[in-house]
């Protein structure tokens, strides 16, 4: 018995936290959130005693909640303002769905008073249907005014709005065609081109894939880039990436050479003492040593090198007047390197971490078009960071 008292204490201290909570809420005038706490509890079992607080508490959450839409409701309605609308049908809605969270719970009893506890609820059915209706005649009418805009803003607000008729009133008139219109009328176009300032020949196999836009997964709801005009397209702005300098360092080979020096262990010796006679232990045998031998390698280290550093700037301009909006600088580079080693002498003479020197080999520089090319996927991740940081 003495065992479950801790737990029975910890229960009840659980139970009187929630309640508390629950009695806050109701007293901050989160009625919704107090009402979805006392039904959590009393779900599992409404009839305990234990529970018989949150029944209390449901009834007067429900009744204030109910009293505060409705209110709110008489001054909406007399205000006749259409922008609130959408207000008063979701007014209604919130009073329905309060309600058909507590129905499948009655009846809750109030066993002191020896009755059910009392919820007025009613009908909100013709409610529902009428402010929708008028919410629906009303974003589609001004939806079809901000359509004769020229205002691409304008577009969107329409497009959200049918978006919005259209999930509490599938397939209200011809909603869908005009949010297809409104979709078309408030996307941006941008055309994106490449410009060479440079003395140089920017691969086109790089070309194309800066202009790949599929591949950076910037096309979106309302901007759309293309790097080929199409004569059906009001295009409104234009990015070009202009290449302002490329520079490709010559060719280099740089040798050195360096000696190595070892001592390593090559077999046993006698030791011997200062008369040069060997030195024996106590019973007569003759004391080995390590033999050493010094083992020398003579190195040349030959280093491979070239580099190509481009330069280029992001331009935005009005696509109609050609305006410069902003301008972003990006440099990328590409490094070609190879290290490789001959030798003569003994290999032990220097560190095992130096050995793959040795299987290396001169190799082909690669040409000044390669070097261009290989920065191509440094600048393509530059190009992307400038445009996700400056959409349209």
């Amino acid at each position: 018995m003495k065992k479950q008292l801790p737990l029975l204490a910890l229960f009840f201290f659980i139970l009187s936290c929630g309640v508390k909570q629950t009695r806050n809420l109701l007293t901050s005038g989160n009625y919704d959130e107090a009402i979805d706490n006392a039904i959590n509890n009393l779900r599992s079992n409404k009839d305990k005693k234990g529970n018989q607080e949150y029944v209390y508490l449901l009834e007067e959450a429900f009744y204030k909640a109910k009293e505060r839409d409705l209110n709110q409701l008489n001054l909406l309605e007399q205000d006749k303002n259409p922008v609130n609308l959408e207000r008063i049908y979701n007014t209604y809605i919130q009073l329905n769905n309060r309600q058909e969270k507590i129905k499948p719970l009655l009846p809750l009893r109030l066993l002191k008073e020896g009755k059910n506890a009392k919820f007025s609820f009613d009908n909100y059915n013709k409610q529902i249907v009428d402010s929708k209706n008028a919410l629906s005649e009303y974003l589609y009418e001004n939806s079809k005014a901000l359509l004769k805009s020229t205002n691409k803003l304008d577009f969107r607000k329409a497009y959200d709005d049918l978006e919005y008729l259209n999930q509490i009133n599938p397939n209200y008139q011809n909603t869908l065609q005009l949010q297809e219109e409104a979709l078309n009328k408030g996307k941006y176009y941008v055309n994106v081109v490449l410009r060479n300032q440079t003395n140089m020949l920017i691969p086109m196999d790089l070309q194309n894939d800066l202009l790949d836009f599929n591949t950076y997964g910037m096309n979106d709801k309302w901007t759309v880039y293309h790097s080929t005009l199409q004569k059906q397209i009001k295009y409104d702005y234009q990015i070009i990436v202009n290449f302002r300098d490329i520079v490709i360092s010559p060719e280099q080979i740089k040798e050195k050479e360096f000696v190595k020096e070892k001592q390593i262990k090559d077999g046993l010796k006698d030791l011997l003492d200062k008369n040069g006679k060997p030195v024996k232990d106590s019973l007569g045998k003759v004391i080995k040593v390590d033999n050493l031998k010094t083992i020398v390698i003579r190195i040349r280290e030959f280093n491979q090198y070239k580099a190509c550093q481009v330069a280029a700037n992001v331009d935005y301009l009005d696509f109609k007047n050609k305006q410069l909006l902003k301008s972003f600088p990006i440099a990328s580079e590409s490094v070609f390197k190879n290290d490789y080693a001959t030798y003569k002498g003994d290999k032990r003479a220097t560190e095992e971490a130096y050995y793959p020197y040795f299987s290396r080999k001169l190799i082909p520089f690669p040409s000044n078009e390669q070097m261009v090319f290989d920065t191509g996927e440094d600048l393509k991740a530059k190009l992307k960071g400038i445009l996700t940081k400056n959409r349209f």
